[in-house]
């Protein structure tokens, strides 16, 4: 969980027209102020990340990547250091190929050099990014050499790839490999700040659910891309269903918005305890789709404690709120209510439905593109 700098501010650089949206290590300080003092890094918000155009545009006289003097005055170190004394950690980028997207120097024939130089900073977390690399046999040795070399460093570095993504057009990944060299990996296209980015995520990841989700656990991640809730292109009950969903997928959550400036209603949303609870919960499997239902979703995640995520989905973008009707004994193979369960509402808000047994039904009152989220007790 934590914040990623790139849907939001994208390539910001020009620190003298767009001093508070720049790419420097301004934005990066303030941002980890508001996680330390809003309380982003008491319910789980811990890692400030820095995404692409973060670079000089050349390599020292070592050959060591370096940050723009200008818009990093003070170096990558001193800015991992402020980070940490809030109690944060500081994720930073850098690409597979000889160029990253936007176009600064890649890790390409420095995998070992530049692992060392982001745990000589201090550096937590590390996106890798395939851009501008040749072959599918060079992406995959890139990969595969900078997590041996993250390794070798001694230092704690999580690894964010997006080696699949990369390797779908033309063959299917091999997640069992990619797991044993990633901690979380992108799929599917970035996400932009809209209800349609967010249908397309979510129909990609159900078209695909046989083999992405039975990868997914404790160390190695399916990750839909961040969360722009609190931005510009959601309606209310879009960012309930976001938020939702990328609980029940077991996502990593990597906010990208500006936490200086941001609604009571999206904050309160991005720290709702319950719902957090459920991404994070230990048992650490990834949620699915199990049906469609009268123009409707109905997706599931088994949680520790014998209990059951579920969300309902309304994906009618017309008309009012509408109901939608199943069976408990639906979920779970039919163990998720057996003999009896308690229910309980999380989104779009709080609620105690009470007790109910195998053959109950729910009702669930669902507004066009919003979700209801419910846990499941298996009693």
């Amino acid at each position: 969980m934590g914040w990623l700098h790139w849907e939001r501010f994208l390539c910001a650089t020009d620190c003298a027209a767009e001093p508070r949206r720049c790419v420097s290590e301004r934005l990066f300080m303030e941002m980890a102020d508001a996680m330390a003092a809003d309380g982003w890094r008491d319910v789980g918000y811990e890692y400030v990340c820095i995404d692409d155009c973060w670079m000089a545009p050349t390599r020292d006289a070592c050959g060591r990547l370096q940050p723009d003097p200008t818009r990093f005055p003070g170096g990558i170190r001193k800015l991992a250091d402020y980070v940490h004394s809030k109690g944060l950690k500081l994720g930073i980028y850098s690409d597979v190929g000889n160029r990253t997207c936007a176009g600064f120097p890649g890790s390409y024939n420095h995998y070992e050099l530049d692992a060392q130089t982001f745990a000589s900073w201090g550096v937590d977390l590390l996106k890798f990014d395939g851009c501008n690399s040749g072959t599918l046999e060079l992406l995959a040795e890139g990969y595969r050499n900078m997590s041996l070399a993250l390794n070798r460093t001694g230092r704690s570095i999580v690894y964010s790839c997006e080696w699949p993504f990369y390797l779908r057009p033309t063959q299917q990944p091999n997640y069992t490999e990619i797991k044993q060299y990633c901690n979380h990996w992108r799929n599917f296209f970035d996400i932009s700040d809209s209800w349609s980015s967010i249908k397309s995520i979510l129909d990609w990841t159900a078209i695909h659910q046989d083999s992405i989700v039975k990868i997914a656990g404790p160390g190695g991640w399916n990750d839909p891309d961040m969360l722009v809730i609190g931005n510009f292109g959601l309606s209310w009950e879009q960012a309930v269903t976001q938020m939702a969903m990328w609980a029940i997928m077991a996502a990593p959550l990597f906010m990208s918005n500006d936490l200086r400036d941001i609604s009571a209603e999206a904050k309160g949303l991005l720290q709702n305890k319950e719902v957090i609870a459920i991404n994070q919960d230990p048992l650490g499997k990834q949620g699915y789709r199990i049906t469609k239902v009268q123009r409707g979703l109905l997706w599931e995640r088994p949680l520790s404690g014998r209990a059951h995520a579920v969300a309902v989905l309304n994906r009618q973008e017309i008309g009012g709120p509408r109901n939608f009707t199943f069976s408990l004994a639906f979920l779970g193979n039919g163990l998720a209510c057996n003999p009896m369960c308690s229910v309980q509402q999380v989104l779009p808000a709080s609620r105690d439905w009470g007790l109910h047994n195998w053959v109950s039904s729910l009702s669930v009152e669902v507004n066009p593109t919003g979700t209801a989220l419910l846990k499941v007790v298996a009693l």
